[in-house]
């Protein structure tokens, strides 16, 4: 009787294992998306008892829709084909190389793709990704090239009494040479955190690609948490494991803006670093192209080349701070001070492109200098992706306009 149990339960793990192969290797593998030669792309889901199934995602034609913040564009979405093995298909027309992200819709239920290992999470959202190659794609990618090295590590800010997680990207060869770098401060959108430029920016792709070609210079990119309240991206702090959201207390109200020395702190006193000046860079997205506006204007002697990535442009006129005070006399000061390139770039259906148009009025009517890119689209991470590859071309060193 001593002997039966431990028999029995090698029997139960041999079946289950048995099962298990045959539901790996038995049935007709399914490729989900599958990049054709003419560069369609076809989408596979197995749901032999769904209803409906669709597809939503940045490769089809958008939708608008009101929100809180204004007129925004989505995704548009497109139906699946059930065959009589209870597979829905769908084949896109043909696509621009790019990045492309998607999701299913089954019986009105989002998921992802089972057969898509390649994930993104944006907010609370996670979607699945894929490439189509060429043009623009090939910077996304990773390619045969020397390849830099990226570290999540954790700095102290004094000023926010907190221990803070950040994401720095080194540049190829960093650890085996004694060189001395410029930094480039590349930060998120409102509901991000340190890991959104590294996963959905494709950071490390973009600069180990762009430095390989000899179009942009080796530089360190320092990627920070630019949520004030928060210590690192949800679960990856002391709180654990919660669901992300964009309401954050001292969103866009200084605190980050305030704090943001300890960072350069950090970073100057770690890393090699040419920590002057002519060798420091900001630029951002949404939410960080306005930290990006206002840190460089609050310490207006510290950035040569200043990035705004569809920014949004003023705060909230209920928020007081002394980050935002005195901002025409601020912005003149920085002007003064010298700046080698303000580089201003935003989508031609983006909710937030009438306040950029207002702003670039202010810029000229004080004679301040700078560059402007518009684009299709709107406030999208395709836009922001092609931005940073341009951005990172036209700093360290100076490129004229």
């Amino acid at each position: 009787m001593k002997t039966f149990f431990p028999f029995l339960a090698m029997l139960i793990f041999a079946t289950i294992q048995l099962n298990a192969q045959q539901a790996l290797w038995g049935g007709t593998p399914i490729i989900s998306p599958e990049v054709n030669s003419n560069k369609t792309v076809t989408f596979r889901f197995q749901a032999p008892n769904a209803d409906s199934v669709f597809i939503t995602g940045d490769f089809l034609p958008t939708a608008k829709y009101n929100s809180q913040w204004g007129e925004i564009d989505i995704p548009g979405r497109a139906m699946l084909v059930k065959d009589n093995n209870g597979t829905w298909s769908f084949t896109s027309a043909v696509l621009e190389p790019n990045l492309y992200s998607y999701s299913f819709i089954v019986d009105g239920l989002i998921t992802t793709d089972p057969n898509n290992v390649y994930k993104v999470r944006d907010v609370a959202s996670v979607f699945d990704v894929f490439i189509v190659d060429g043009g623009v794609a090939d910077l996304y990618k990773v390619n045969q090239v020397p390849h830099g090295s990226v570290t999540r590590c954790w700095y102290n800010s004094p000023t926010l009494e907190k221990q803070r997680r950040i994401t720095i990207y080194t540049p190829p060869g960093y650890e085996n040479n004694n060189e001395k770098y410029p930094v480039l401060y590349l930060l998120h959108g409102m509901g991000g955190d340190e890991e959104a430029w590294i996963a959905l920016g494709r950071t490390a792709q973009i600069i180990d690609n762009l430095i390989a070609q000899g179009k942009a210079q080796p530089m360190i990119v320092v990627m920070p948490n630019g949520n004030a309240a928060q210590e690192a991206a949800p679960g990856e702090s002391s709180l654990g494991m919660y669901k992300p959201t964009m309401q954050l207390p001292n969103t866009m109200d200084g605190t980050y803006e305030n704090s943001f020395k300890d960072i350069i702190s950090f970073v100057e006193n770690n890393y090699r670093v040419k920590a002057e000046k002519s060798c420091r860079a900001i630029a951002g997205l949404s939410m960080g192209g306005f930290h990006s506006l206002h840190i460089s204007r609050f310490y207006p002697n510290t950035f040569d080349y200043v990035g705004l990535f569809s920014a949004a442009i003023m705060p909230d006129e209920k928020v007081k701070s002394k980050v935002y005070e005195n901002f025409d006399e601020t912005l003149s000061a920085q002007m003064n001070n010298g700046v080698q390139l303000y580089w201003i770039g935003i989508g031609k259906t983006d909710f937030l492109y009438q306040a950029n148009v207002d702003y670039r009025k202010k810029l000229d009517s004080m004679g301040f200098k700078y560059m402007y890119i518009e684009t299709e689209g709107g406030h999208t991470w395709d836009n922001w992706r092609k931005y940073l590859s341009e951005f990172a071309t036209q700093i360290f060193p100076v490129k004229k306009f």
